[in-house]
């Protein structure tokens, strides 16, 4: 399948460069079997919820993961972390106007320097001379298409009202919709509130260069789910009832463990689960996603999900009627 089937042209002033307040954003709403588009607001949410489904979120918290430094030399390099893979080492991407060698070292402020142990295809792994000063160096790790530096605000509003377990790289943008107070009236219409963990790394972000689908290969994302939320899944499902995935990292953590065990298990691990058209969902009855980049694999998986025509004529509805897009952007819903 051609890459460029999921391509379109997206006016730059559409890309939301900041949020706006959490929970004001706009809501279209795609129903994958008629096609039919409804355009509302995000606080209209609730009234697609019926009593007895579960809403599954992803509650890893984005690390500030980007490191400014420098090579010994004196030339610039970026640093972006991946996975943290002992006391001292993480697995990165470093930019820098040259790769660097191995066992050359890298200058960070304070005393806060690392050595390039290894090169492992793209990724580096490194490591650090004062572990405990990474994070507290680092910043926060926004994408490369809001032309910014990051702010202050965004250590608030690039991660969202529930997010508890570090690690992630990017943030899972379809829950920064979601206010207390939402989720609060989302639990007194009898839904089910449930949570995963998917530390969004290199598998969500990597963007498609292969000429065909098929040829796109994924990269391993960490997860992990609790026995109560496994419970919850597989009770629902027994009894006919709807799970929501609020995102797209949250529909590969189903999907991946309904392929690897016919139902929801209690473990953590890897997943490089790349959902494409032909994919036939075994757990997901719902979507709620952001806008995301042309031929991306995120956009790939909606389409899947929803039906490539109403999905794409969606998103040309959407930029029409000027939504917001990507992280910071505008919702859609997908029932």
């Amino acid at each position: 399948m051609d890459t460029s089937r999921y391509d379109y042209h997206l006016p730059k002033e559409l890309i939301a460069k900041y949020p706006l307040v959490r929970g004001t954003e706009r809501l279209l709403v795609v129903e994958k079997d008629s096609g039919q588009i409804t355009h509302l607001m995000f606080k209209d949410l609730l009234s697609f919820f019926r009593q007895g489904d579960v809403l599954v979120l992803n509650d890893t918290r984005v690390i500030p993961a980007r490191l400014m430094g420098r090579k010994e030399s004196g030339g610039k390099a970026e640093v972006l972390l991946l996975r943290n893979i002992g006391i001292t080492n993480w697995r990165c991407l470093i930019r820098s106007s040259k790769k660097p060698k191995i066992g050359s070292k890298l200058l960070f402020s304070g005393n806060l320097a690392a050595v390039v142990e290894e090169r492992v295809g793209d990724e580096y792994v490194v490591s650090f001379s004062h572990p405990d000063q990474v994070l507290k160096e680092g910043r926060m790790p926004l994408p490369p298409y809001l032309e910014r530096e990051p702010e202050e605000i965004d250590a608030h509003t690039y991660q969202t009202v529930y997010a508890r377990h570090d690690g992630s790289v990017a943030s899972p943008t379809a829950g920064l919709h979601f206010t207390e107070e939402s989720l609060g009236a989302i639990r007194s219409a009898d839904v089910d509130l449930v949570y995963v963990t998917l530390h969004v790394g290199l598998g969500t972000f990597t963007p498609i260069r292969t000429p065909t689908v098929e040829e796109h290969v994924m990269h391993s994302e960490e997860y992990a789910v609790t026995e109560q939320t496994a419970r919850s899944i597989n009770e629902a499902m027994s009894q006919g009832r709807r799970i929501i995935a609020v995102g797209t990292t949250t529909v590969r953590v189903l999907e991946h463990l309904m392929g690897v065990y016919g139902r929801i298990v209690a473990c953590s691990g890897t997943t490089n689960l790349f959902i494409c058209e032909g994919y036939r969902f075994k757990c997901v009855g719902a979507l709620l996603t952001n806008f995301h980049l042309p031929c991306s694999t995120l956009l790939m998986l909606v389409s899947t999900f929803g039906g490539y025509e109403p999905v794409m004529r969606a998103y040309r509805e959407a930029i029409e009627r000027r939504y917001r897009f990507f992280s910071y952007g505008d919702a859609m819903l997908v029932i």
